[in-house]
């Protein structure tokens, strides 16, 4: 299936994998790349050597294109552009909008520049400093997410601009490829849906928890770092919203002061990163140090299977997910559903 995606980026199909912290490693992204859709390395979990080294190893294991995903917001972001220029990555993808100085520098080396985006006005921000095509979430999506649903956000996304618009959150089968191809994106990009693979590295136990979720176990909450985050509804997480203050800065700054052994960083190197994540927003202070250490409550989960002490981000599919087949036979039946449904529809042409 040709798309103004597959010409921009070089795939097979229209099919993008997320840059997902602790998940989207070089096994899961070469994987899909080798699948022919684009797989996404997250890197905002990776210090530069460990990037150079892991781009080096999905290439390693693909000859297909593949992506990074940058925080535009870090501050060695120049740093990881200059890297990613330097091993000849086909891809840079951002979970905030990256700045019209990044863009530029990445478009001059030849580099596809997409940003992912939770608004309108956003998208038409990036689109006007050159980006070449966007990822738009809605609601539905893992992570910190926005409150419109996909069906109302990707129209107008798609309206207001000129570039390629992948369509995020709430897609996981053909039938929901059509759809957006329908409302105008260009394919779409699925998260939880490539979390729940045999090919991604993320522990049986958690994948079981995934499985078994229901849709309404898929969550949103503001008691992590104070801002909407959805995730899979666990004990922990109740803890966390039912905590008093001095209860959850109590835990905050146990989990913290295991974080800042892991990196390195000093106690006020982390509360300036955590206040740098309140962008104006009312946090308490365990809010500030759980956002500050939000990837390792991540980690905690998705690498060490300790669901008791960290957080599990999950779209809302995870609700209506209930195997783990390999990127191949993922895509593979995707693009399959796709056709059928298309078939349907040109059926329903045929009879008018």
């Amino acid at each position: 299936m040709e798309t103004a995606l597959t010409r921009l980026v070089g795939v097979r199909h229209p099919l993008v994998q997320t840059g997902m912290g602790w998940v989207a490693g070089p096994r899961l992204v070469s994987a899909t790349a080798n699948a022919g859709a684009l797989g996404i390395l997250a890197s905002a979990t990776m210090t530069l050597d460990q990037l150079r080294e892991a781009i080096r190893e999905v290439a390693a294991r693909t000859d297909a294109p593949f992506g990074v995903n940058l925080r535009a917001d870090a501050k060695d972001a120049g740093d990881r552009v200059r890297l990613i220029v330097e091993e000849g990555v086909r891809v840079a993808s951002f979970a905030l909008a990256p700045s019209r100085e990044l863009i530029a520098e990445l478009k001059a080396a030849g580099v596809v520049v997409i940003p992912s985006v939770g608004a309108r006005r956003h998208a038409e921000k990036v689109a006007a400093w050159g980006a070449d095509a966007v990822i738009v979430q809605g609601g539905e999506g893992g992570g910190h997410t926005g409150e419109v649903a996909t069906s109302v956000l990707l129209p107008q996304v798609v309206d207001a601009v000129e570039i390629p618009v992948v369509a995020a959150g709430g897609f996981h089968d053909g039938r929901g490829l059509v759809a957006a191809l329908a409302y105008g994106a260009a394919g779409i990009a699925m998260g939880t849906r490539f979390l729940l693979t045999s090919d991604s590295t993320v522990p049986d136990a958690v994948k079981a928890s995934y499985l078994a979720a229901t849709v309404k176990e898929v969550t949103v909450t503001r008691a992590v770092d104070g801002l909407p985050h959805r995730m899979l509804r666990t004990p922990f997480v109740d803890s966390l919203e039912r905590a008093g203050r001095a209860r959850a800065l109590l835990h905050a700054v146990r989990r913290a002061s295991g974080f800042r052994k892991l990196s390195g960083l000093t106690w006020p190197a982390m509360v300036r990163d955590g206040l740098a994540l309140k962008h104006g927003k009312e946090l308490s202070w365990s809010q500030v140090l759980l956002a500050a250490n939000t990837p390792m409550l991540l980690k905690a989960a998705m690498v060490d299977g300790r669901t008791d002490l960290g957080v599990m981000a999950s779209g809302q599919v995870a609700g209506v997910i209930d195997d783990l087949p390999s990127c191949a036979e993922l895509v593979d039946r995707i693009m399959k559903e796709a056709e059928g449904a298309l078939k349907s529809l040109e059926s329903l042409t045929a009879v008018r």
